[in-house]
């Protein structure tokens, strides 16, 4: 579904991004793990087309990514934000159907505001929630409003941006059991982007590890702990021992 073949991206003199290159299956779950810094971040935007790669190629459903099928891509995608980046002045359903209220995709309002209460739904709130706005909800309520609107327009792909950052261990493992549920359901492909790694256990089908800029590993979830890399070892252990060298 999504190829990079040799993406490089530099800002000045800082070299992100040097070759990366990995194939994500459709309707798959790939998780890309890494340390800060490491350009796990760089590598979704340039997917995204927020950043242009200075070098090689990027495809998404066999077409090469650029600013002529961007827009195509765009309305086909989802996305889970770190923070949630809920719009504070509009209530849930609002931020839900976002996208379903504008552009290419716009519905009927009232339309709109019942697909959003059906999302609503299947992330565990009640139709209640939908006139809230995003200061009333806790933390795990944002964060499932959030990935209510990620599905609102049942995209072919979703991308994962830290889900469960800031969330408690409880919280975080209800967040990783709908994505795991949603991405099936909808048969969709997913990207995600964590240090955490029970999501990654939770969520993924594949691991691929970015360090130094370059895919340095990809496999199944299932052979993360027997793969014999040191560098992924050394990761999924959280060893400060190690070819990774700690920031200090």
């Amino acid at each position: 579904m999504i190829t990079l073949s040799d993406v490089h991206k530099s800002f000045g003199p800082k070299h992100v991004l040097r070759g990366a290159s990995l194939d994500v299956p459709k309707g798959q779950s790939m998780v890309v793990i890494g340390g800060s810094g490491t350009g796990k971040s760089v590598l979704l935007k340039c997917i995204l087309g927020l950043v242009t790669p200075d070098r090689g190629t990027i495809t998404v459903g066999g077409q090469v990514l650029n600013t002529k099928t961007r827009e195509t891509f765009l309305d086909s995608f989802g996305m889970l934000f770190q923070g949630g980046a809920l719009f504070d002045s509009l209530p849930v359903w609002q931020n839900v159907a976002f996208r379903l209220l504008r552009g290419s995709l716009a519905r009927p309002r009232d339309e709109a505001r019942e697909i959003a209460i059906e999302k609503l739904r299947r992330v565990g709130l009640t139709p209640e929630t939908a006139d809230l706005f995003a200061a009333e909800l806790s933390g795990g309520m944002q964060k499932r409003v959030s990935l209510a609107r990620a599905i609102c327009a049942d995209p072919q792909v979703i991308f994962f941006d830290e889900p469960t950052t800031g969330l408690d261990p409880i919280m975080s493992g209800v967040i990783n059991e709908l994505i795991r549920e949603i991405v099936t359901e909808m048969g969709a492909t997913a990207i995600t982007i964590t240090h955490d790694m029970t999501s990654v256990r939770a969520i993924a089908d594949q691991v691929a590890m970015l360090h130094d800029g370059k895919i340095r590993w990809v496999g199944p979830v299932a052979d993360i702990d027997t793969a014999g890399d040191p560098y992924l070892d050394q990761f999924i252990n959280g060893r400060a021992e190690g070819p990774i060298a700690a920031v200090r």
